[in-house]
């Protein structure tokens, strides 16, 4: 990211709100983040999530069930092209769920629109994707 671009600014604060958001486990801070129309594709493309409601509600559910004892980012970098932001960035985590710890590791693809001033999530993948029990 070069230091001083607005648009590539803004487009990392809105990351930066997304990934806040869940870590506090305040969800319903993502909906204005959000495009209504916002899909997301899971590890491996096998699967995917369609709409602002049904993405949310899985960030929800992993809240619910499972609690982040650390979050780290590296290689964070975003890219503009016109009303189009792309954020991706690797990520180390290690959470618990059902009394079992995990670390997972990966990097995470966000797309971003320009919607008058502000910049809302429309597409997610995360990429090689690792998870074990520790």
């Amino acid at each position: 990211m070069n230091p001083g671009t607005s648009d590539q600014e803004a487009v990392a604060a809105a990351m930066r709100r997304i990934n806040r958001a869940w870590l506090d486990r305040r969800t319903e801070d993502l909906l204005p983040l959000f495009h209504p129309d916002i899909a997301m594709a899971f590890p491996g493309f096998g699967n995917r999530a369609a709409g602002r409601e049904e993405i949310i509600g899985g960030f929800a559910d992993f809240c619910e069930h499972a609690t982040v004892q650390e979050f780290r980012e590296s290689d964070f970098q975003v890219d503009i092209a016109g009303d189009v932001g792309v954020v991706s960035f690797v990520y180390e985590m290690v959470y618990e769920r059902d009394a079992t710890h995990y670390r997972a590791i990966g990097r995470d693809l966000w797309v971003f629109s320009r919607r008058g001033d502000d910049w809302l999530a429309v597409w997610r993948a995360m990429l090689d994707v690792a998870e074990q029990a520790v």
